[in-house]
């Protein structure tokens, strides 16, 4: 899914840079815009099972942690092991989903010529170094 998400990003991209833009017709304008809304569904629809899927797993492994310190066997500890060796690849992995996923937002921005928050993220910083 993330190499599938990237890809899309690229492509995202490549389409709605200015001078891309302005070749299109206000018809092929208005198709991929629908796409990108479209495949921004998709994503969100994956990010949310990873999401549930991740805190799932997070929470049992916090369980095997609980039962490996009440019941001290050696297949609780493997068991611990085993979770929390897949809990991290499934936090990166949701990680990259969300930045993604957050990144198409910027497109849609950027097909519909608006810079949502870049201004007052501009003046936070200005502020900041006045500081």
């Amino acid at each position: 899914m993330y190499k599938r998400l990237c890809d899309y990003i690229e492509y995202i991209d490549k389409q709605t840079q200015p001078e891309n833009l302005s070749k299109l017709t206000k018809e092929e304008k208005e198709a991929l815009k629908s796409q990108l809304l479209v495949q921004t569904g998709f994503f969100q629809h994956e990010r949310l099972i990873h999401l549930i899927v991740t805190h799932m797993f997070a929470l049992i492994t916090i369980v095997t942690l609980v039962g490996m310190v009440y019941f001290k066997t050696i297949s609780m500890l493997i068991l611990f092991v085993l979770e929390i060796s897949l809990l991290f690849p499934y936090i990166i992995h949701y990680y990259h989903l969300e930045n993604g996923t957050q990144k198409l937002y910027t497109f849609y921005d950027r097909f519909l010529g608006e810079k949502f928050g870049v201004e007052d993220c501009k003046k936070t910083v200005k502020t900041s170094e006045k500081e």
